[in-house]
């Protein structure tokens, strides 16, 4: 049994048989879903990965300085980080980070710009608070990314954008976030246009205990009929096996709603390191965002 799989395992009794608890979902006990959903089981180079994107995002910022900081609401929490290119009237890629909606911050995500100015585009990174900090609810997260979004279509042309070219990439529980975002009512909400995303990038995960309410509105796969936006979906062949299953349960909702979608598959890589390749020119994530935003580096 190699360490992968000794990390996941479920207890063994006295046999040396499996034993296992009621089940909880699908076929998967109370420990299974659990181990399902903590990548840390499925990733043990974690700790190293997070500490190289830190690194990178240090050595990012001393190469091309710190962002334009920007508030888009009320509190002191909602702020977004704008690297902004060279290039006049660019795109824009808005990225929505993750940590299993308890963590993260903008600057994390520095080492992922560079790449985007490279190719003539601004990058921006919203923060927003932590499901911790406000209540156990993920509504008020979901509500300040979305206030973010439109913050930004609204005011492209204060930092040289083109807001009929607004893109969103995430990762993780930020992919979450993004399905949130792509699902929106944007014209009943917000009064913007229907269609102001014109691609995504979705490293996606799902993963928390909701109440009827927030999964209902909060669920990207019920509300489909609001979709307005091309998806590309990627997933790791590292990454835990429900992770996968959703990825592909997913990508194959949209297509039979007839929504383009495109499914990417990361052979041999974990949870972290598919967040890696999205900063990387010639990696999976990078190669598919250019793609999507049809850019090639040197655009600048």
């Amino acid at each position: 049994m190699n360490e992968i799989e000794s990390s996941t395992a479920t207890r063994t009794g006295r046999d040396g048989q499996v034993v296992k608890g009621p089940r909880i979902w699908l076929d998967m006990d109370q420990k299974e879903l659990d181990d399902a959903y903590d990548q840390a089981c499925w990733a043990p180079n974690r700790e190293y990965i997070q500490k190289r994107r830190r690194v990178a995002s240090e050595r990012a910022i001393a190469r091309i300085g710190l962002p334009e900081r920007a508030s888009y609401g009320p509190t002191e929490i909602e702020k977004l980080d704008i690297y902004k290119t060279r290039r006049p009237n660019a795109p824009i890629n808005i990225f929505i980070h993750g940590g299993a909606w308890r963590g993260g911050l903008a600057k994390d995500s520095a080492y992922m710009a560079e790449m985007y100015l490279a190719a003539g585009a601004h990058f921006i990174v919203p923060d927003f608070v932590w499901v911790q900090d406000a209540g156990g609810s993920l509504m008020t997260m979901a509500d300040q990314v979305r206030r973010a979004v439109a913050w930004v279509y609204k005011n492209a042309a204060s930092f040289g954008g083109d807001p009929s070219r607004l893109y969103l990439s995430g990762h993780s529980s930020g992919a979450h976030l993004g399905g949130v975002v792509v699902t929106t009512d944007w014209r009943k909400d917000f009064g913007l246009p229907a269609d102001i995303i014109k691609g995504a990038l979705s490293k996606r995960s799902q993963y928390v205990k909701f109440d009827d309410p927030t999964e209902e509105g909060l669920s990207a796969q019920r509300h489909l009929d609001r979709l307005n936006t091309p998806l590309t979906i990627a997933y790791g062949t590292l990454e835990s096996p429900e992770f996968q299953r959703q990825s592909r349960d997913f990508a194959a909702a949209v297509k039979a709603a007839g929504k383009p979608v495109e499914l990417i598959v990361g052979e041999g890589f974990n949870h972290f390191e598919m967040q890696e390749t999205m900063g990387n020119p010639f990696g999976l994530g990078g190669r598919a965002a250019l793609e999507m935003m049809k850019l090639k580096l040197g655009a600048a």
